[in-house]
């Protein structure tokens, strides 16, 4: 029987895993282990200063009181027996695209997934509460159908974002685009005075090139952008080596 891992970062009790669950549930058995609370931007973090507490809440769904990649960690390593065939993360409230993927818990636990040689994705659902996770569940399904009999290429994972409303133009294949956030930070005052900073919010500035996520969710297309995990800059190596010429300096022994 396919076996298929599911995770989130938004928490157990979001509605969006449940869609998830339920819109996966033909193609086989779903095993969902998911965080009992809310870890949106957490990124790729690991729990390695304290145990973890697994709960089975009913056949086949577990919180954790961990991280995403916690999540997937523990479902690969305790949960499961044998490797999923595919892991799916989500599906988030808000989209990942641009440099949020960096932040991002739901894409960081499709990361790990990858890293343990699953075939892993991670769907999200751009635009405001309330969030209708009917469109992006049907999605997620027919990604998921098609992953399982072909696969994933290797040390790759798939974001997928989904734009909101039931209108869906088509499917795009994307590159991943520029999404820097201005203003940030705000700043407010305790009633002694003392300053207190809140990090979000903010106005995104989004690069507007056609083969962009963030161009294909903007106009109504879903995004899949394929991420790899191997992170180095290639074209930087020469860079480094013979524009810095950076192997070229030699160390002095310490004197001390």
């Amino acid at each position: 029987m396919t076996t298929i891992l599911i995770t989130n970062d938004d928490g157990i009790n979001n509605p969006g895993l449940h869609a998830l669950a339920q819109a996966l549930a033909p193609l086989g058995r779903v095993v969902t282990v998911a965080p009992d609370r809310d870890n949106s931007a957490i990124s790729h973090a690991l729990t390695m200063n304290r145990p973890l507490r697994l709960i089975e809440l009913a056949p086949d769904r577990y919180s954790l009181d961990g991280t995403p990649s916690d999540c997937v960690t523990i479902g690969l390593n305790k949960v499961l027996s044998q490797p999923p065939d595919l892991l799916v993360s989500g599906i988030n409230n808000g989209a990942n695209i641009g440099d949020d993927i960096n932040y991002s818990g739901t894409v960081s636990a499709a990361i790990e997934g990858a890293m343990y040689a699953v075939a892993s994705v991670a769907v999200s659902l751009a635009g405001e509460p309330p969030y209708n996770f009917a469109v992006a569940g049907h999605i997620a399904y027919l990604l998921a159908e098609r992953i399982i009999g072909t696969g994933l290429p290797a040390n790759t994972l798939m974001n997928v974002n989904v734009p909101a409303g039931s209108d869906i133009a088509g499917l795009r294949i994307t590159r991943q685009g520029r999404r820097l956030w201005q203003e940030s930070v705000q700043e407010i005052s305790d009633p002694n005075g003392r300053p207190h900073f809140w990090i979000g919010g903010g106005h995104a500035q989004l690069e507007s090139g056609r083969d962009t996520d963030s161009y294909a969710l903007h106009h109504g297309y879903v995004s899949i952008t394929p991420i790899h995990l191997d992170l180095t800059n290639h074209e930087g190596i020469s860079y480094f080596k013979e524009e810095l010429g950076l192997e070229a300096i030699r160390i002095t022994p310490s004197l001390s």
